[in-house]
Order: structure tokens, then sequence, then C-alpha cells
């Protein structure tokens, strides 16, 4: 068997970009979704992903490492499963491709490291636990309005520059110090300088020993992005399972999985669906995200990011990724023009989470009350622009200044943005949160400026600042 696995039993018909066909002459085809390794010619080897049977002798797969310098009749071995990639303690502290090889200056991994393969069935049903402990971030609008649980999905939707990588660093640095469990990033499309700042940062914090880092970047090839994602999962999955360790699961970004999934498609000659994306989105998505669970005594927790393609919230992709998350935090260029950081909606963002059972009657009571404040406020805008706040009732005036200054209090300086703003990053418990918010709606802040309750962490640190200002006045 062991001669089996080293001699060829394929070759090399016919190369097309990431597209590569093999023949199997004489023996049965792989399956679908099984890799086969091919050899170059300087030794080393491409690994392709069987997606179709052409005729009884030849499967066409999408490469995941660059073709460049393939030839026709070279040697294919079949693998015997899918992509099986390490998973373990040997793998954290690690920067890792798609198939599993390192991609830092640390040396290669032991030779007896476990392996996984990364197409696996999602956990059954009844396996499957209910979402049970918060999973507080020390952000304050995302404590308040779309609460994370642990087995829970969060997903934070935005156009391009609106902050949304920015967030996911914030997450990383604000959930890894205060967390004891694995994280798993998984960079899907991403700039190379974002996954070596992450890196550099990681490093710094001191928290890397407790992260694996998975990317497969923009430079890569279609199925390397496609398949990245499965990678994280799979390494994820067994630190769940085997090690029953609680993981977090960070995606920048779904979209160009997506992205990779439609390019693959196009490239295998698919006829493209609405808007031009692959017919198989649905199904991709899903069997993305189903894996995503709690099962019995550990949990994966994903927290994702997911670029709007020119800010239209009813693209296929978009509607699609949104069908399967809890909360679903939406950036804004608005907000983020006036400089209002974290630029999260108030008003579009949403969790299923924020139920009374899950956080209690005065959480759910507030948010709502903050939500219905901004909400008012954005109705009376035009009237605003159009006439001033003068032609106001003294009832709407009151709401308008009480829902700029709650506006102000979500906002919040950060702990990576340090270094460009000067302004120290906080992290802010979700009560004081609550109890900031109650303050500003029952009218404690009405003769304060709002200057004061901007980039600020708690209330008392809002009112120290007033104070100062006040007495430099």
């Amino acid at each position: 068997m062991g001669a089996r696995n080293i001699e060829p039993d394929g070759e090399v018909v016919a190369i097309r970009g990431a597209v590569v066909d093999v023949r199997f002459a004489g023996a049965a085809l792989p399956k679908i979704d099984e890799a086969v390794r091919i050899r170059r010619a300087d030794g080393g080897g491409v690994m392709i992903e069987v997606q179709a049977h052409l005729d009884a002798a030849t499967v066409r797969g999408i490469a995941l490492q660059d073709t460049a310098g393939l030839r026709r009749g070279a040697r294919a071995e079949r693998i015997g499963g899918p992509v099986e990639v390490p998973v373990g303690e040997a793998v954290l502290g690690r920067l890792l491709d798609v198939t599993g090889r390192p991609g830092d200056a640390k040396g290669e991994l032991p030779p007896d490291v476990k392996r996984s393969p990364i197409h696996r069935p999602p956990p059954p049903f009844r396996a499957r636990a209910g979402a049970s402990e918060m999973f507080h971030t020390g952000i304050k609008v995302f404590d308040l309005l779309t609460p994370l649980a642990q087995g829970s999905k969060a997903a934070m939707f935005g156009g391009a520059g609106v902050g949304k990588t920015v967030l996911v660093m914030e997450l990383i640095h604000a959930m890894v110090a205060s967390y004891e469990g694995i994280s798993v990033f998984s960079g899907v499309g991403e700039r190379s300088r974002e996954g070596h700042e992450l890196l550099v940062e990681m490093t710094a914090a001191g928290v890397l020993g407790r992260t694996v880092l998975v990317y497969g970047q923009m430079n890569e090839p279609p199925g390397a992005r496609w398949r990245v994602p499965l990678t994280a999962l799979t390494i994820a999955e067994h630190f769940r399972d085997e090690a029953q360790r609680n993981v977090l699961l960070l995606m920048d970004n779904v979209f160009r999985f997506v992205q990779a999934g439609a390019e693959v498609s196009g490239l295998l000659g698919r006829l493209p669906s609405r808007v031009g994306y692959q017919p198989t989105l649905g199904t991709e998505v899903a069997e993305l995200q189903e894996r995503i669970a709690s099962t019995g005594a550990a949990s994966v927790t994903a927290v994702e990011a997911v670029y709007v393609p020119a800010d239209d919230f009813t693209d296929p992709a978009v509607t699609t990724i949104a069908a399967h998350v809890d909360s679903m935090v939406v950036l804004s260029r608005a907000m983020a023009a006036d400089g209002m950081y974290p630029a999260i909606d108030p008003v579009a963002s949403s969790s299923i989470l924020l139920d009374p059972l899950v956080l209690g009657e005065e959480h759910v009571r507030v948010a709502n009350e903050v939500r219905r404040a901004i909400e008012h406020y954005r109705g009376l805008q035009d009237v605003i622009s159009l006439l001033g706040m003068e032609e106001l009732g003294r009832e709407d005036r009151q709401i308008v200044e009480r829902a700029r200054r709650l506006q102000r209090f979500l906002t919040q300086p950060f702990t990576v943005t340090e270094a460009f703003t000067g302004i120290p990053g906080r992290s802010v418990p979700v009560d004081e949160t609550i109890r900031g918010c109650k303050a500003i709606l029952a009218g404690e802040c009405d003769d304060w400026d709002e200057a004061a309750l901007y980039m600020v962490g708690t209330l008392d640190e809002a009112r120290q600042k007033q104070a100062a200002g006040r007495d430099a006045a």
C-alpha cells in the first residue's frame, strides 16, 4: 500500500490557468473533492482538487497552488481522499496556507503531526448545543446592540473603507486578551500587508501562542482562496471536538470566499446565475457556515467580515451570508464620514440574541430605547437641515439632543488605532455601557457638551472630560 501512494497513476493532459485535466488510464477515477498531487519537473508539487469527471478516464481539477511551470505529461498521484491539513497543538502560533504548509520562518511542522480532511459534514442537529454563555467584546455598541454568544455567528457587513478590518483586529485584541480559548484567524483574499501587520501585532501582544493564522491571499489562485476557510474551520473543529476547547474563528473576508467560488465556477464552464454569481452560491455558503456550531462541551464562535460590493445590501452574496448569522453588524459609510467610529449603524444592525430570556429585561429595554431615539433623530434630520432645531417641538428637540449624545457615547477609541490617533484604546464592560446609556436617556447629560461624550470609554470618563472642559472655560 505504501508503494501505491508514491507510484504515479495519472498524467496531466491539459492546463488552462488554474484548471488542470488529468487522465487516469485503466484505474478508477478519484471522487469529487478528492485531492491529486502533480509533480513538477523541479521536484516540487501542485495540489489540485477534483471538481468534475469529463469521461471514463479523465478528471478536471482546480489547482490550490500556482500552476506556473507545470507541463502536459506531468505525473499525478492520488492522495486517496480530500486535502488533509495539520491540526492540534503543533499548529498553534503558526501561519499556514490552504494545504497546511507553514508560511512563516519557523521551519517545518513535525512529521508525525495529526492531519484532518478539509471536507467534513456539519455536526448532526442532535449533537448541537444552544447558545448559553455570552461573549463580551468590550466594544460598547457591539455588546449593547449586537451581542454575541459562544457558538454563535456574527457578521460585519460594510463597503470599502468603512472599518471592517480595523474592527476585526480590535475584536482579536479585545477577545484574545481576556479569552482563554483558541483563536483561529482566516485571511481570505486579503492583502499581504494586512496579514503581516496582524502577525507582528499578535507577536508583540504575546498572544500568538494561542492563535493559528491561515491565509489564502489576493495573489493566490482562486482555488486557494476558495478552500482556505475550510482549512481554518478544520483546525477549529479539531480543538472543539478532540481537545474540548472553545474556539474563536475570525474570517476576513467571507465575500472573497464567494468571489473565489464564482471564479472557480467560471473556470469550470458553469453558466452564471444571478448578478454573475455561481449557481452553487447557496450550497457553498451553507457548507461553510453550518459547520460553525457548539457541540456539547465546546464551541466554535465566528466573527466574519463581509465586504458589500458598491454598498448594495441586496447583493445575492450578502443576503445569502446574512441568512446564516445570528448577529448582523452593519457598518455605515455616513457614520464613518461623520467620524463616528466604530461606524456601526445602531438602527440597521440586529441580533437574534437581543432577547430578555438571554440577556435580561434591562439590557434589551435600554438597547431598544437607544435604537428608537437614534431612529427618531434620523427621521427628523431633513427637517433639521432645512429649518433648524428651533422649529422642532420641545419633546422632539429633547430626543434629538439625547440621540446625538448617545451616538457620541457609542464611539470608542481602539487599541489598534492608537498609533494613528494618539488616544489609548478602551475596553468597556457591558454593565457600564448600559449604565451610561440609561443616564443619557434619563437626561442626566442634557447640559453636557456633546464633545465630552465623544471617543471615551465609560460615562465616568466623560464626566471627567466635561468637568475639565468647564474648568478650562
